[in-house]
């Protein structure tokens, strides 16, 4: 924690977490305000599904290759530049988008809009570490998981009206705003919080001797999968949306904003918890009870689905208490590996958040497709993934019962 954190932040906590938490949202934003435009765009550039795809792969490529960057390069120029430098080359990307006359133009420039927006949900995570105590941190982080579980719901409605009534171009001219107004926020209020003490050298030898050190020590990879696997249980039932709602739950598109209540619901309720149980309960007792509440959730919906019709009625409660519980134990377990190497956690936070986004990938690309259309083989999967952190939990509390 940096020492002089409560000369750098005078203003009451609440509005930096809001600040930081803005800062994560837009990753999320990037990817769901341009989905419904789909259509209209590949219809205005003559695009193929395959090249509209593209533009989702080159976002999400370059999101993944710069996580791995972006942390490092924090812990050696400070959080602000790193920052400031990715809301600038986002709010240009934008504008490529807007103005792109083909698909191969907006391609290229979804590419830069991933390599981008990564700065911040990364370095936002280092910041809160850096102005704040373990438990005050743990409050800060929830509140930041919030809203993280807000932008996915709020996004495709914003894009979606926008494409309807001014134009798929809207809808990138809109990302455009956010990046100037978040630019504009960041530059007048963001303090610079990494202290010049425990800046990095920004050298090749030295950066690959950090990363090793993290990716060979076996606390930073378990935590690592505790945090970022289990959320494929969750992330699988949003890609899956369309044929588990519409195909299997037989609801009209219409009716599909109740399954983004119940999740965003169950995301908020366990944040809020997880804040306020920060300094009251030992982080891995806290940790643990998450586990075992996707634990109980996860058996309960193998075996309804197993003997069940799938109904509208039940099958999406249980999305809901899996987002309880990887809500309440996941801000406690981002902390975790934060801390374990305290003079790199700018590049402990990309490389979780790389961990993240390789799962992720491999969910998008091909796990749903191969369940998205059984309820019963959905809910085995989602269980798969919790199970996948369970273990490593586990493992890690057995190994090095002393951390948390």
């Amino acid at each position: 924690m940096n020492p002089d954190a409560a000369r750098l932040w005078t203003a009451p906590r609440w509005t930096l977490a809001i600040l930081l938490a803005v800062l994560g949202m837009l990753g999320p934003f990037s990817i769901d305000t341009y989905i419904p435009a789909f259509s209209a765009i590949a219809q205005s550039l003559n695009a193929t599904p395959v090249q509209m795809q593209q533009t989702l792969s080159a976002y999400l490529f370059g999101f993944a290759f710069m996580n791995l960057f972006h942390g490092a390069l924090s812990d050696s120029f400070g959080r602000r530049p790193v920052i400031l430098g990715g809301l600038l080359l986002f709010t240009l990307a934008s504008v490529g988008c807007a103005l792109s006359q083909t698909v191969g133009q907006l391609v290229f420039f979804r590419a830069l809009q991933g390599l981008s927006t990564g700065a911040g949900v990364v370095v936002s995570r280092a910041v809160i570490r850096d102005m704040f105590p373990p438990s005050e941190a743990q409050r800060v982080m929830s509140q930041v998981t919030i809203f993280f579980g807000i932008a996915p719901a709020v996004a495709p409605v914003v894009g979606g009206v926008l494409s309807e009534y001014l134009g798929w171009h809207a809808v990138f001219w809109f990302l455009v705003g956010v990046g100037v107004v978040l630019t504009v926020a960041n530059l007048k209020l963001l303090p610079e919080t990494l202290h010049a003490q425990d800046r990095q050298p920004f050298q090749v030898r030295h950066l690959m001797r950090g990363y090793w050190a993290l990716l060979s020590d076996p606390r930073f990879m378990l935590l690592a999968l505790a945090s970022g696997v289990p959320f494929n249980g969750l992330f699988l039932y949003i890609l899956s949306a369309p044929a588990f709602l519409g195909d299997i739950l037989q609801l009209k598109p219409t009716q599909f904003f109740w399954f983004f209540i119940l999740s965003i619901s169950g995301i908020m309720a366990g944040s809020w918890l997880s804040g306020r149980m920060a300094g009251k309960v030992r982080p891995k007792n806290q940790i643990m009870q998450g586990f075992r509440i996707m634990l109980v959730v996860s058996l309960i919906n193998i075996a309804a689905n197993a003997v069940l019709a799938p109904s509208a009625w039940w099958s999406m409660w249980p999305v809901t208490f899996l987002a309880f519980g990887w809500a309440l134990m996941v801000p406690v377990v981002t902390l975790l590996v934060l801390d374990l190497h305290p003079e790199r956690r700018g590049m402990a936070s990309s490389l979780q958040a790389v961990v993240g986004s390789a799962s992720n990938g491999v969910v998008a690309g091909v796990v749903a497709p191969l369940v998205m259309h059984s309820a019963l083989g959905l809910a085995l999967m989602s269980s798969a993934f919790m199970a996948v952190g369970l273990v490593a939990w586990v493992w890690l509390r057995k190994r090095w019962p002393e951390i948390g």
